[in-house]
C-alpha cells in the first residue's frame, strides 16, 4: 500500500487538514503537541488505497524532544511514497526552514500554504512558482479550516503518486545541512514571500492586551472558566433531563414488559443491573458533548496557549512551566492523552513532576460524578458554585503536589512559547469535536462500564436470599470492612463500595451507585438527596476527585515514563491526599455546622 506522510511544524493546521483528507477522528487543538502519536487512516486516491499517516508537530529533524524524535525516526526507518509538508503562509519566514531539510532526505514532497486566509488578510503575498522552483515540488495553497483547496490538493495528490509509485527511503546524511540551509532559507525567503513592512493592528493584539494584562489576565481567565461551568449547566441540565425522560419511558414501556416473565434474579440482572446502570451513565453524554463543544472554543481559539503564558511565572515556583498547566487543563477530557502530550517536553524530571499532577484533573469521567450528585444535592444557584470550587480544588491538589516533589523531579528546561493568533472554530469543527468526545467516551469506557455494573449486581445480590446491598451480601461485607476507613470522613458503606470500582475506571460510579440502590437514573437523584447532606456529599465529591486515577491512566504514566517507580507514587500519593482532604473538610464543616 502507498503512503503519504503528513508533516508540518505545531499551529499549521496539520491535523485539521488529516480529519478533513481522511474523515478520521485526529485531535485538532490550537496548541503544539496536541498530536502525541502517529495516527494513520486510509484513503482513496484516484484507483489506489493510500495509508495517510499524521505525524507530531515538530520544529526541526535536529530537536531534541520526543515528538521531534519520533518524527526522526519516522524518517529514518519508514520508508514512504511522498511527504506533505503543511505550512503556515503567514510565517513562511520562520517555515520554510523546514521543507528545506525535507528536501534533504531525497523523498518526493508536495507543499501546502495553509491558512492563505489569513495571510491574504495580512497583505502577504507569495510566489509559488518561486518556492516550487526551490524545493523540487508542487506547492499548493489552501485553507484547511474551511475546506478551500481541499479538491485540488487530492488531485496533486493523486498525481504525484503516480509518478512516485516506488517507497521512498530517507537518506541518512541529510541531518547535516544546517549552515548550507540557513543561508538557502534568507535567499527563498526574500525572493518568494512579500510582506508589508508594518502589519496592521489586529485584533489578536488588541486582545491580548487585555487578556495577558499583567494583572487583569488571571483574573479573566479563571472568571471565563467559572462561566464555562454556568454554560455546561445551563445548556447540558435541560438535555440530560432529556436523555434522562427518555431511559425512563424505554424501561417502564419496552425493557420491564418484556422481561416480566423471566425468572427474579435474571429479570433483576438486566433490569436493576444493566439498564439502570449502564442508563445512568447515557445521561451524561449531552453533558459531555456540552463540555467538549465549550473546551474546543477555547482550545482552537487560541486562548489555551495564553493560559500556559499566563501561568507560567507560578508554574516555575513550583518546578513547572506554562505547559505543565495547559497539560493539566487538557486533562480535563481524559488524563491520557494529557499524560502522552507531556512527550513536547525535553526534561525528564519535568515530564515526570507534570505527568505526576495531570491525575488531579478534572476528567469527564469525574465530571459525570461531580454533576449528578451536585445536581441532586445542591441548589441550581449553588451547583455551578460547587462545580467550579472542586475544579480549583483540583489544582490546589496538582499544586501543592508539584511543590512538594519539584526537588525529587527538578528542571530548568525554560519555556519557549508560540502564541497563535486568535481563531473562531467553525460549527463543523465544534460538532466533530462533540462527536469524537461523546464516540470516545462510549468506545473507551463502554466495557468498563457493562463489566462494572455487572460486578456490583453481583456483590449486591450475592447470596441471592439476602436483601439487595443488605449486609448478609458480599458488598454489605466489604462495606463493613472499609467503614472504620471512610466513616471519618462521612462517607456511608455503600458509597464506599462504587468508590472501590472507581479505582478500575471511574466511569463506573454513577452505574454502580444506580446498581447498588437498585433504581434507575431519576430515583438515584432521590435517594442521593436523602442520604446525604451538603457536607457528606461535598467530602465524597472531593474524595472521588483526588484519589487514585484509573487505570488506564497509571498504565500510560508507566508507559510514558517507564517507571514502575512513578506509577506507583502516581497511585499511592493521590489516595492519601485524598483521605486526608476529605477528612479535613468533613470533620471542619461538621464543627462548624
Amino acid at each position: 500500500m502507498k503512503r503519504v506522510a503528513v508533516l508540518g511544524m505545531p499551529n499549521t493546521g496539520k491535523s485539521t487538514l488529516f480529519n478533513r483528507l481522511t474523515g478520521a477522528g485526529a485531535h485538532v487543538g490550537n496548541w503544539p503537541g496536541v498530536t502525541v502519536d502517529l495516527l494513520s487512516a486510509k484513503l482513496l486516491l484516484g484507483d489506489a488505497m493510500v495509508e495517510v499517516v499524521d505525524l507530531p508537530g515538530f520544529y526541526n529533524l535536529h530537536g531534541f524532544s520526543e515528538d521531534e524524535q519520533v518524527v526522526r525516526r519516522f524518517l529514518e526507518t519508514q520508508p514512504v511514497n511522498l511527504l506533505l509538508v503543511v505550512l503556515n503562509s503567514c510565517q513562511l519566514d520562520r517555515q520554510l526552514a523546514l521543507p528545506l531539510q525535507l528536501k534533504e532526505l531525497g523523498v518526493p514532497m508536495v507543499i501546502l500554504l495553509n491558512m492563505t486566509d489569513e495571510a491574504g488578510r495580512l497583505g502577504i503575498r507569495i510566489d509559488a512558482g518561486k518556492l516550487e522552483a526551490a524545493l523540487g515540488g508542487p506547492v499548493r495553497a489552501l485553507s484547511a479550516k474551511f475546506g478551500q483547496g481541499l479538491v485540488e490538493v487530492k488531485d496533486v495528490l493523486t498525481q504525484q503518486l503516480r509518478e512516485h509509485p516506488k517507497l521512498s527511503q530517507a537518506k541518512p546524511a541529510a541531518f547535516d545541512q544546517d549552515v548550507r540551509i540557513e543561508q538557502e532559507l534568507d535567499a527563498l525567503v526574500s525572493a518568494s514571500v512579500a510582506s508589508p513592512i508594518h502589519l496592521p493592528p489586529s485584533a489578536t493584539d488588541k486582545l491580548d492586551r487585555v487578556l495577558l494584562h499583567p494583572w487583569l489576565g488571571l483574573p479573566i481567565f479563571f472568571l471565563m472558566m467559572f462561566l464555562l461551568f454556568q454554560a455546561i449547566y445551563g445548556l447540558g441540565s435541560p438535555l440530560q433531563d432529556a436523555m434522562s425522560w427518555l431511559l425512563d419511558h424505554i424501561k417502564t414501556d419496552a425493557v420491564e414488559p418484556f422481561t416480566a416473565a423471566w425468572p427474579a434474579a435474571l429479570r433483576s440482572l438486566a433490569v436493576d443491573g444493566l439498564f439502570d446502570g449502564i442508563g445512568t451513565v447515557l445521561t451524561f453524554l449531552p453533558i459531555i458533548a456540552v463540555f467538549f463543544m465549550l473546551m474546543a472554543i477555547i482550545e482552537d481559539s487560541g486562548y489555551l496557549a495564553r493560559a500556559a503564558f499566563l501561568t507560567d511565572a507560578l508554574m516555575s515556583r513550583l518546578g513547572l512551566d506554562g505547559r505543565a498547566f495547559v497539560m493539566q487543563l487538557m486533562g480535563f477530557g481524559c488524563n491520557v492523552p494529557a499524560i502522552m502530550g507531556t512527550r513536547i517536553m525535553r526534561s525528564s524530571g519535568l515530564r515526570a513532576l507534570t505527568m505526576l499532577i495531570i491525575p488531579f484533573s478534572l476528567c469527564s469521567a469525574r465530571l459525570q460524578v461531580m454533576v449528578f450528585v451536585i445536581a441532586a444535592v445542591f441548589s441550581p444557584r449553588m451547583a455551578p458554585v460547587a462545580l467550579f470550587t472542586l475544579y480549583l480544588t483540583s489544582f490546589v491538589a496538582a499544586f501543592l503536589t508539584a511543590f512538594l516533589f519539584r526537588k525529587r523531579y527538578h528542571s530548568h528546561e525554560p519555556l519557549l512559547l508560540e502564541l497563535p493568533p486568535y481563531r473562531l472554530p467553525t460549527w463543523r469543527f465544534l460538532g466533530v469535536e462533540s462527536w469524537r468526545a461523546v464516540k470516545q467516551f462510549l468506545a473507551g469506557a463502554g466495557g468498563f462500564i457493562v463489566v462494572g455494573v455487572l460486578l456490583v449486581w453481583f456483590m449486591t445480590h450475592f447470596p441471592f436470599d439476602a436483601a439487595p446491598a443488605g449486609p448478609d451480601t458480599l458488598a454489605g461485607g466489604l462495606a463493613e470492612l472499609m467503614r472504620p476507613i471512610f466513616a471519618p470522613l462521612g462517607i456511608d458503606a455503600l458509597l464506599s463500595i462504587a468508590l472501590l470500582f472507581g479505582f478500575v475506571a471511574k466511569e463506573i460510579v454513577i452505574g454502580a451507585l444506580a446498581v447498588i440502590y437498585g433504581v434507575g437514573p431519576d430515583q438515584l437523584s432521590g435517594v442521593l438527596t436523602a442520604r446525604l447532606d451538603w457536607v457528606q456529599a461535598y467530602s465524597f465529591l472531593i474524595f472521588t476527585l483526588i484519589y487514585t486515577p484509573c487505570l488506564s491512566t497509571v498504565a500510560a504514566i508507566r508507559s510514558e515514563s517507564k517507571s514502575w517507580r512513578l506509577a506507583l507514587l502516581a497511585t499511592a500519593w493521590p489516595l492519601t491526599l485524598a483521605w486526608a482532604a476529605s477528612f479535613l473538610f468533613y470533620q471542619a464543616a461538621r464543627a462548624l455546622t
